[in-house]
């Protein structure tokens, strides 16, 4: 099968490099750290909130942590995934509960 792209779209990957791995970069890293850097208009010492830390979620928090934000927080229902939110970045990680939600808490903070 073959398709045409633009050239600008086409990245050259290193042969013994895990595709699986290597897929994550060209969806959720370009999408998340992309948003970032090029759509949102975020200015330094801005405070950031991520839901979901995917890894679309975990790009976002390692752009807005490269462009300055001064706080971030990263919200998820799995707290298994806090360590890494917050060796990207994160500052604060929330799970939300019933009790309160997501933008109670941000609100509240």
């Amino acid at each position: 099968e073959y398709t045409v792209i633009a050239e600008i779209s086409v990245a050259k990957i290193n042969p013994l490099a895990d595709l699986n791995k290597v897929c994550m970069i060209g969806c959720g890293v370009s999408t998340g750290w992309g948003a970032v850097m090029n759509n949102c208009n975020m200015e330094p010492g801005s405070t950031v909130a991520v839901w979901g830390l995917g890894a679309v979620g975990l790009s976002v928090i390692q752009g807005a942590k490269i462009r300055g934000a001064s706080k971030i927080y990263a919200i998820d229902i799995n707290e298994g995934k806090f360590e890494i939110a917050r060796k990207f970045g994160a500052d604060v990680c929330y799970k939300p509960t019933p009790e309160k939600d997501g933008k109670t808490f941000l609100l509240e903070n």
